[in-house]
């Protein structure tokens, strides 16, 4: 684990809700993430942990509460928070007639990254997710694998003090998730501070030091897995005990060990 740094969280979310008319898509949602963590926000579909990012970038105004990283608030200053942190949405849109390499380009621009930077920041992130070769290919042509990964390198240029990844592993193979799996834990041990939200719960038991389980818009438990087992009297795994949280009502099927009677 990394070792936190020093000073206030450097996510601070306070009574924060979101409503659409009648609908609720976050109730009363608060939750602390410290500087140098490697969190993970979990939940089945419709939980709100999409509209929960979606707020701390900036792209939603709450309808209650407050969401704050490193102390500015996600809506008021959303400019300002865009460049300290870095995001990987679930589903990323490119312009269709640029290239990859102009698309990292243009995402250095907007950072105002120098040429020389840019290069010296985007070459190694590009050899290591095997993207190389498709730089020189239209956006229009990625498969959504390659959009995570070409996103994935935009939103790391600035070296962000935050990163919020939405379903990073989706679209990608084997191989390109070990490769991120080993960027993410590098970069915790520079002190970047990690919030992902994922479905693959054994990438999230391997990498995560805490977890916040969501359903219906709100916080059902949170802490690290031995806290969880803990306080839920679950055993083993992050599956187990997500399924506890989020739908009592369901087993999740056991592997049996080879050998083992039926």
């Amino acid at each position: 684990m990394a070792q936190e740094l020093a000073g206030p969280p450097m996510l601070q979310i306070e009574g924060l809700s979101k409503r659409y008319g009648e609908l609720s898509a976050v109730s009363d949602l608060s939750l602390q993430v410290g500087r140098g963590e490697l969190f993970a926000l979990l939940g089945p579909n419709g939980a709100g942990k999409t509209t929960t990012l979606r707020i701390l970038m900036g792209f939603l105004k709450p309808s209650a509460g407050s969401a704050r990283i490193a102390q500015l608030d996600c809506f008021e200053q959303r400019v300002e928070l865009k460049r300290i942190v870095g995001y990987l949405p679930d589903d990323p849109a490119f312009y269709d007639y640029l290239r990859g390499r102009e698309i990292i380009e243009f995402a250095g621009a907007l950072h105002g990254l120098p040429r020389e930077l840019l290069a010296a920041r985007s070459a190694p992130l590009v050899e290591r997710l095997a993207l190389a070769e498709a730089l020189g290919d239209y956006a229009v042509n990625y498969s959504r694998g390659m959009k995570k990964k070409l996103a994935l390198v935009c939103a790391l240029l600035h070296e962000p003090m935050l990163l919020i990844l939405d379903e990073p592993s989706s679209g990608l193979d084997p191989l390109a998730t070990r490769s991120l799996n080993q960027l993410l834990l590098e970069r915790q041990r520079q002190g970047t501070t990690i919030l992902l939200s994922s479905h693959l719960l054994d990438q999230v038991e391997r990498l995560c030091e805490r977890v916040a389980i969501m359903t219906n818009g709100r916080i059902a438990a949170v802490g690290t897995l031995e806290e969880l087992r803990r306080e839920r009297g679950e055993s083993r795994s992050l599956e187990e005990i997500f399924f506890a949280v989020a739908a009592p009502e369901v087993v999740p099927a056991r592997t049996e060990e080879p050998g083992a009677p039926a």
